[in-house]
């Protein structure tokens, strides 16, 4: 069982006295990461995939749930997302049970952080998990081991279940595309047409690192903007994917409104588009190199709380930055590269223009790059 960064930090949150929420897309790891966390502690569990629990939570009111409580002291509510009106229900609890830790984990962060968030203002830790990181895979499975598998892990990527099988890589990521993707996605969100919600994400899947233009995407599938911008946004607030901006503050010839998107998952990318060829014959190993590095790097950033802002940079003369990096002012460019050049360096005018410090990012110091070292 791989051990996981937010462990700690949930722990030092128990008994605090805030429900505790985790979210995350499914089968990254969310109920393991909570009983692991709870080990050794009596806790009630409700598992919000039971009808008859999702019955029994359905607009309690308080001495209902005084009964299910019973005298727990932990109380942990899985895959709350899936019970009607559960924000007023978790509200109830963190208000008239003062003496209850109350966890819960959710999918679909568009479904349940839409319920959660004004029912449990001021009352919740919220924190996010993703697949596996490079962190803790090579804190799993050492130095050695985790360098011969890099090549898997930018083909099959790094949910939990695709790490505890090898050998049945693609069979699992094709059912987490299918149950995941198009039944959860479809079931949570008032998407009527499945089939574009299938022809974008294969489109976006295709120009994955590259920007996207939401007209031309429009005009690809056949719909109009708003409808791609609307399944767009949808399929971030899932964790598939998440957009990158553009940095733009000074320069008048900077691209200001564009977008990137990337994939928190190399696998479920390549299975979106049924290509698992070895690295060396592929057409988009720079994208996928890249595309590994960036969802890596903001796992970091989000576990390790640096609220930094991430961006690339380009201007209407094709100069560009991979990733632009901004914590408390100070920004940092960086150049992403398989296997640098000697003479590779970034734009002189976004190193001028923002005082930058600069990095070229390659598979020799990749690890600098996706783990980020915490102040003591």
């Amino acid at each position: 069982m791989i051990n996981r960064t937010l462990e700690n930090i949930i722990e030092t949150k128990l008994n605090a006295g805030k429900a505790i929420v985790v979210i995350g897309a499914r089968q990254v790891g969310k109920t393991t990461l909570i009983h692991k966390t709870l080990k050794g502690k009596t806790f009630l569990f409700l598992d919000a995939d039971d009808p008859a629990v999702r019955s029994l939570l359905l607009e309690p009111n308080t001495e209902q749930l005084r009964t299910i409580i019973n005298n727990y002291k932990i109380v942990f509510i899985d895959e709350a997302q899936r019970i009607e009106g559960i924000g007023l229900t978790l509200k109830i609890i963190t208000d008239q049970f003062k003496e209850v830790q109350l966890i819960v984990s959710g999918s679909s962060s568009f479904h349940l952080g839409n319920k959660l968030n004004e029912p449990l203002t001021g009352r919740k830790w919220e924190y996010e998990l993703f697949p596996i990181s490079w962190e803790e895979y090579e804190e799993e499975i050492g130095y050695l081991k985790s360098e011969q598998q890099l090549e898997n892990r930018l083909l099959y990527g790094l949910y939990p279940d695709v790490l505890n099988n090898p050998g049945m890589e693609r069979e699992i990521l094709k059912n987490l595309v299918n149950s995941y993707i198009y039944r959860d996605v479809l079931a949570f969100s008032d998407i009527r047409k499945p089939e574009i919600l299938e022809k974008l994400i294969q489109a976006l899947a295709l120009q994955m690192g590259s920007e996207v233009n939401y007209n031309e995407l429009a005009q690809i599938i056949g719909v109009n903007k708003i409808t791609i911008q609307k399944y767009i946004e949808i399929l971030e607030q899932s964790y598939i994917i998440f957009r990158l901006k553009s940095f733009s503050k000074n320069v008048r010839n900077e691209i200001k409104r564009n977008r990137k998107i990337y994939f928190y998952d190399n696998g479920i990318r390549n299975m979106i588009i049924g290509n698992f060829t070895k690295l060396d014959l592929r057409l988009d190993k720079g994208a996928l190199w890249e595309n590994f590095l960036i969802s890596e790097r903001k796992k970091q950033n989000t576990y390790k709380n640096t609220f930094a802002g991430i961006y690339f940079w380009r201007t209407k003369q094709q100069q560009e930055v991979d990733f632009v990096e901004e914590i408390e002012g100070n920004i940092t460019g960086y150049e992403i590269k398989w296997k640098a050049k000697l003479n590779v360096k970034l734009p002189g005018t976004f190193i001028r223009t923002y005082n930058a410090k600069t990095e070229i990012i390659d598979r020799e110091n990749f690890r600098e790059f996706v783990v980020i070292k915490t102040k003591v």
